[in-house]
């Protein structure tokens, strides 16, 4: 499905350095604590068992999609820069299809 890329990786380049620093800051805080709060990691609902790491930086909102394998091992599909309230449903899909694809391919 990837074809040799990484989604995560690609997002994480196109991001300014400070916003990159942010989202690793929240990234440790995921890795970190027992209790992780709400406004900064959530399941989304409607989805099967789809996770969102939610960074706001400097105005903007971005998003990382995730989910869990074999507890407690985060894997990281994509991230988006926010516009909306509402998470796109195409930006949904694309993370079920990059988790059915980790799944096939382990």
């Amino acid at each position: 499905m990837t074809t040799g890329r990484c989604p995560i990786e690609e997002f994480l380049d196109s991001l300014p350095s400070k916003v990159v620093q942010k989202v690793l800051w929240v990234f440790e805080l995921v890795r970190e604590l027992a209790t992780i709060p709400g406004q900064y990691f959530k399941k989304l609902p409607g989805t099967d068992d789809l996770w969102e790491c939610r960074i706001s930086q400097g105005g903007n909102i971005y998003r990382v999609f995730a989910f869990f394998e074999k507890g407690d091992l985060v894997i990281l599909t994509h991230g988006i820069m926010k516009k909306t309230e509402k998470t796109p449903t195409k930006e949904l899909r694309k993370a079920e299809e990059y988790k059915a694809d980790w799944l096939q391919r382990r």
